[in-house]
């Protein structure tokens, strides 16, 4: 499969992420990445990318053993390095795509990322069913490094639309005030 083009949107009515890949064959691949499924997947996918940057780098091997902060600052000039050439201004092509996962998107439960050694990362999307009676549904790509690290800045802003990385900070509300009769109850959602 060829990727041809990726799209990342938060859609705040389902609080879920729609991730959309449509190929250069007519094919559209559509997913809903969940908060819960987030939460594990982007520390893995941002430790592999930083991971497998390292290695593809010409000094690979001597990198293995340097401190963490060389190696984050590293990864964060390649990352600077691919997104200068990569197009975001490009809409996404709506239109009339085959839909081999079926006109309902895939709810991605669970996500298997193995680096290839030849520089692709490989990445198996799979739904587990809710019923016994449904077929389970999933599909893999490989994707090189310079387009997981595209996938990676389109969820890192679909990420900054929903929140879901802001903490759990409870409301300034919640604390006991002063009862002095002249104030009304408040109530928390």
């Amino acid at each position: 499969m060829q990727i041809h083009q990726m799209s990342v949107t938060y859609l705040p009515e389902q609080d879920r992420i729609l991730m959309r890949i449509n190929t250069t064959e007519g094919d559209e691949m559509r997913m809903w990445l969940t908060r819960r499924l987030m939460v594990g997947l982007w520390p893995l996918m941002t430790r592999m990318l930083t991971e497998h940057l390292l290695k593809l780098e010409s000094a690979g091997a001597s990198l293995s053993g340097a401190n963490p902060e060389l190696k984050k600052m590293l990864a964060e000039f390649r990352k600077e390095e691919f997104l200068q050439h990569a197009d975001f201004e490009t809409p996404y092509k709506e239109g009339q795509h085959r839909l081999p996962l079926g006109e309902e998107p895939l709810l991605v439960t669970d996500v298997d990322a193995t680096p290839l050694a030849g520089g692709p990362l490989r990445l198996n999307f799979n739904e587990r069913a809710a019923s016994g009676d449904a077929k389970p549904r999933s599909f893999q790509l490989e994707m090189q490094p310079k387009l997981v690290q595209g996938l990676m800045h389109l969820l890192e802003q679909a990420l900054q639309q929903s929140q879901w990385r802001e903490p759990f900070v409870p409301p300034a509300a919640a604390e006991p005030a002063a009862d002095d009769g002249s104030s009304r109850p408040q109530y928390l959602n």
